[in-house]
């Protein structure tokens, strides 16, 4: 049960952070691929080519897409899980296409703010390959330096956007509607409710955002990452934590960036550390690298220790 929480209303960085949660890894590997990468959407026939305008620092997962990122403009881009019994992609009608693996990709290569990446929705046909034999549901959240942002769910055979700095929290299903229709139960969004405790998507959601109306103004950068690392930690779920029905579903990983600075941050849920790599510092870099978020003693900078790499994906 993935969540993304951004932080948009302090004066100081806008920052975000989401975790991961499968049954298993989803053995991530951690990319900075340039300006001019060529791509492309995997998606059937019709999939769609292109070479990237931006520079971006991404997690992969199972090497066949793009889970998470931020782009050198500050661009920030997450997919979480969404019921595919709630998913409708649209049906082929002319346009390229892009799978749902590629789709983070392709707005962080694309688009420099959350409104331009709104604006060209439909310019792509979003696609539902199987992805490891599995149906694969997902939602996009999108946010910006500005402090814009966005939450898009493929809907009715369409791409139906939530856009505006207000959608600062995504959790995984229900879709965003019900979540936002659900949190109204609870102080401080209208209701009396105290904040649940469970770690269910739904309680995960309203817990995130409820913590997040409360988070004082940080006096400097590293208050304003850490207080959102803060906050997915605090919904994170422990390793054997079982849920109603009985299966786990475990944080594996934490990524965040601070988006006002173009940084990227990584934690695995096995180690104690986190570690940052640092667009700026990439900004002449033409080649495609790679590091392994897994190794246990990653800590601090590791943007010197990226190294060249083959791109998989």
């Amino acid at each position: 049960m993935c969540t993304r929480i951004f932080w948009n209303t302090n004066d100081v960085a806008k920052t975000v952070s989401r975790c991961m949660d499968w049954a298993v890894s989803d053995e991530p590997e951690l990319w900075f691929l340039p300006r001019g990468t060529a791509r492309d959407g995997r998606a059937d026939d019709h999939s769609l080519t292109w070479t990237s305008a931006y520079a971006s620092v991404v997690t992969s997962m199972w090497g066949m897409g793009t889970v998470d990122g931020l782009n050198e403009k500050g661009l920030g881009a997450h997919a979480l899980y969404l019921d595919p019994t709630d998913v409708e992609f649209p049906e082929p009608d002319g346009r390229p296409s892009v799978a749902n693996a590629l789709w983070v990709q392709y707005l962080l290569d694309n688009f420099a703010t959350v409104a331009d990446a709104v604006a060209h929705i439909d310019r792509v046909r979003i696609t539902s390959p199987l992805f490891r034999g599995i149906q694969l549901g997902v939602h996009i959240a999108l946010e910006d330096a500005s402090g814009d942002s966005a939450i898009i769910e493929p809907l009715g055979g369409e791409l139906v956007v939530h856009h505006g700095s207000e959608y600062t929290v995504m959790a995984n299903s229900p879709t965003l509607d019900k979540q936002l229709e659900n949190r109204a139960r609870y102080r401080p969004f209208g209701g009396e409710l105290p904040p649940p405790g469970d770690i269910t998507s739904a309680d995960r959601f309203v817990r995130s955002a409820y913590f997040l109306h409360y988070l004082p103004e940080p006096e400097n950068t590293e208050e304003a990452v850490a207080g959102v690392f803060q906050l997915i930690a605090n919904v994170s779920v422990p390793y054997g934590a079982p849920y109603s029905t009985g299966d786990v579903y475990p944080t594996w990983w934490r990524a965040g960036a601070d988006l006002t600075n173009r940084v990227y941050y990584f934690g695995s849920t096995r180690s104690p550390n986190i570690f940052w790599v640092t667009l700026d510092d990439l900004a002449d870099t033409t080649e495609v690298r790679k590091i392994d978020p897994r190794e246990l003693t990653l800590v601090g900078d590791q943007t010197a220790h990226l190294e060249p790499a083959a791109l998989l994906y």
